[in-house]
């Protein structure tokens, strides 16, 4: 089966759900009947002028709204489309419905306006000469996925000008699992074929399982999951007046196992390091008494400058934690300015005594004075640890650690600080720096962060502490899992077989978290995960199975690859920010920039026209001097370049971008943050399933086409009957590729090919 999830074609179209797990199946698309004309695709993207004007037929979606419930694989779809025919002439559209080669579809009705249509089923062949017929007069390569799909069409309808229809569609479907993994994908992004933005789109998957739900991922969504209980969820995603930039893929998988755990693999050709994507996920307990407990230290920054709104959201901030704690959590709260001061001299057991005394203690902090970093954190570890012991501690302990400013008060150099809390903290103390405005120094916190196994994070200085701090606290409250390690290894337990593993090192599994982790493997086989940490004290270890794949024909899990470039880009720049530059490093940046079109402020030469992406050498030296930015700590630019350098150290999805419209002449425009903390957007880089293509003078360039391949390409016509043949193949991808008026030089199964605009319409 081709494993790829669906492109919706709203080809005038009619966008259908479709649900499995390793492959999205069919879409319902309208397609107009002009008898010998064009047939036009609307949607929101460049296109050449034709010779002849054609009245324009043109529709906008109103709303989409799916509804999908999924009992043990078993996924039962309702999809309600709104459309309006803007057009100044009515509207003749056949519906038709692409169906993969061994779809098991069950159930399907197709409604308008509460009237059922009856349709017939076309075999591949016969539906092959439609699908290219339509694209070969539309000029737009919008149908090349389905070339080797069956059909479902019916008759045609009517829509009358300035009318709106509503078609219904409901149908049950079985979807697959693979190693562990059901996916369920929704051909989202196709709905960027329409002459206008969706006014609404919610979709929603309501999961039902006989075993206990673990880890439930999107590499392409942020969905909001609600977990009803250990065997139910709800994954919901919502739009207004958005373009959607890619198709909807949601995973997940259940396992009877306290802690559950499945993995997804990627390699590009079985010469090539491969890639792995790991989700671990602890389960949700159902009684709060049997959650394990912790110990946290609050720790506020009271210094001057604290005055006024950033003291009071701070106040809210700590109070939302304190009224947040587990019963018997150990606590505490440390205030300083140049002097330090605690809530008590020890560590209390969380209680509605000392609850209501903490919440006093935080309602009478004001601010005044200077700044002591270091004594601060120092007497925070030493309540953490008051007999200097060296041993683990016996239950998690984390330090949630608030400033916004510099160190003006005591211990002053940044190098010497982190060393010292480095040197204190002997129990492994989790610290969670959040630095607020841009006058803090963010290369400390992140030395601090990096140095006692925890994470920083900056509040802009419109944005709220608060939201910031609840949002992080939701995540840590309840600790599952600590003193985490996780083990990869292929044909026997202990052959370790993966390298560049981010994140480097596992501390802790949460209640309602899970752990996505990614790495490379130079060996494919079947794979053994190890999962070892303490559970309330004790020392556990947890097994799966698994298998690291051989080779990957199939590119839409080349997001496995993208992800893992991500996170070794912000390891990379890390590296540097806190250790110095390094040339290998440097040279490594801008080889998988280059690669993966993952642009940073240091690489965001990239993007111009008239660089070489070749050029390897200059590239270097002008991404080396970029990097002496990283010399700013403070003000916008210290605080930008610390945290889209977190982003991309904790990316667990490839980074999306708005397609392509015809402000931005057909291109699809990638955005990234600069040193001064203002969004960019560039139009000349794209990345499409595992392409990256970069617009030059001679037209859009594959990353990975040398100039010897260039000038040696292979030139194909687009739309011509040798175009079909590669599609055959390849149409996953030339389906997504615009219909621009330059040349693609691109490197397909071993060969360079250039293709040219067809001719025009």
């Amino acid at each position: 089966m081709t494993r790829h999830p669906a492109r919706l074609v709203n080809t005038l179209s009619l966008t259908l759900l479709l649900l499995t797990p390793v492959a999205a199946l069919g879409q319902g698309i309208l397609i107009i009947c002009p008898g010998d004309r064009p047939i036009p695709l609307p949607r929101i993207a460049y296109r050449p002028p034709t010779p002849t004007p054609i009245p324009p037929a043109t529709y906008r979606i109103k709303s989409l709204d799916v509804r999908a419930n999924i009992v043990d694989q078993i996924a039962r779809v309702q999809i309600a489309q709104t459309f309006l025919n803007t057009g100044s002439q009515p509207l003749e559209a056949r519906f038709m419905f692409p169906v993969p080669p061994d779809a098991a579809i069950d159930q399907l009705t197709l409604m308008v306006d509460g009237k059922e249509l009856t349709g017939r089923l076309l075999k591949a062949g016969d539906a092959r000469q439609i699908y290219e017929d339509i694209v070969r007069r539309s000029q737009d390569p919008a149908l090349l996925e389905w070339v080797s799909w069956g059909l479902f069409q019916t008759s045609v309808f009517p829509i009358p000008a300035g009318a709106e229809r509503t078609v219904q569609i409901r149908y049950s479907q079985v979807c697959k699992k693979e190693h562990g993994l059901i996916e369920c994908a929704f051909p989202l992004g196709a709905a960027r074929y329409t002459s206008e933005a969706p006014e609404s789109i919610n979709i929603q998957f309501a999961i039902d399982s006989t075993g206990p739900i673990r880890s439930i991922y999107s590499p392409t969504h942020n969905l909001n999951i609600e977990r009803t209980g250990n065997r139910n969820a709800i994954a919901k995603y919502s739009a207004t007046r958005e373009l959607p930039t890619g198709d909807l893929r949601l995973f997940y998988d259940t396992s009877d196992s306290p802690v559950g755990a499945s993995l997804l693999s990627y390699r590009p050709t079985s010469g090539e390091d491969g890639y792995f994507l790991l989700l671990a996920t602890p389960e949700v307990k159902a009684d709060k008494r049997d959650r394990v407990v912790k110990s946290i230290e609050l720790v506020l920054d009271k210094s001057g400058s604290m005055e006024g709104k950033k003291i009071e959201q701070a106040r809210n901030a700590l109070k939302y934690i304190i009224e947040r704690l587990n019963e018997d959590d150990l606590f505490n709260i440390v205030t300083y300015d140049d002097k330090v001061e605690s809530f008590r001299p020890e560590l209390q057991r969380f209680n509605n005594e000392t609850r209501q005394a903490a919440l006093a203690y935080v309602d009478g902090v004001f601010a005044g004075g200077s700044t002591n970093i270091d004594g601060a954190l120092a007497h925070t570890l030493k309540q953490l640890n008051p007999d200097g012991s060296s041993r683990p501690a016996d239950r998690p302990q984390y330090v949630v650690f608030l400033t916004d400013g510099l160190p003006t008060a005591g211990e002053q150099n940044e190098m010497k600080i982190v060393e010292n809390i480095k040197r204190l903290n002997t129990t492994k103390a989790r610290l969670i720096a959040f630095g607020v405005g841009y006058d803090v120094n963010s290369r400390l916190l992140d030395g601090l962060a990096r140095g006692n196994f925890g994470q920083s994070q900056y509040v802009r200085p419109n944005e709220d502490i608060e939201a910031h701090v609840s949002r992080l606290y939701k995540r840590i409250a309840s600790p599952v899992m600590s003193d985490v390690v996780v083990t990869v290894s292929v044909d026997a337990p202990g052959n370790t077989a993966v390298n560049r593993v981010y994140p480097r090192d596992v501390y802790d599994l949460f209640e309602g978290d899970q752990l996505v982790m990614v790495g490379r493997y130079p060996r494919s086989g079947e794979a053994s995960i190890a999962i070892k940490g303490r559970i309330a004290g004790r020392e556990e270890q947890y097994r799966f199975a698994s298998r690291l794949a051989d080779a990957s024909s199939d590119p839409s899990f080349a997001f496995v690859e993208k992800i893992w470039a991500s996170r070794r880009i912000g390891e990379i720049i890390d590296e540097m920010d806190l250790k110095g530059k390094n040339q290998e490093l440097i040279n490594e940046l801008v080889a998988l920039s280059t690669k993966h079109g993952i642009l940073t402020p240091y690489t965001s030469f990239l993007a111009d026209e008239g660089n070489d992406i070749r050029a390897i050498t200059a590239n270097a030296l002008t991404c080396k001097d970029n990097l002496s930015n990283l010399a700013v700590v403070g003000g916008a630019s210290g605080f930008a370049q610390r945290e889209a350098k977190a982003a991309f150290k904790n990316a667990s999805a490839p980074a999306r971008t708005p397609p392509p419209s015809a402000a931005t002449g057909g291109r699809a425009v990638q955005v990234y943050r600069d040193y001064d903390d203002k969004e960019v957007q560039i139009n000349t880089v794209q990345n499409v399933l595992n392409k990256t293509l970069y617009c030059r003078s001679q037209g859009w360039i594959d990353s990975t086409v040398t100039a010897e391949q260039e000038k040696k390409a292979v030139k194909l016509v687009r739309f011509s009957d040798e175009y079909f043949k590669l599609a055959a193949k390849n149409g996953q991808l030339l389906a997504q590729l615009p219909p621009v008026d330059r040349p693609y030089f691109l490197n397909l199964d071993g060969q360079c090919y250039r293709l040219e605009p067809g001719p025009t319409k």
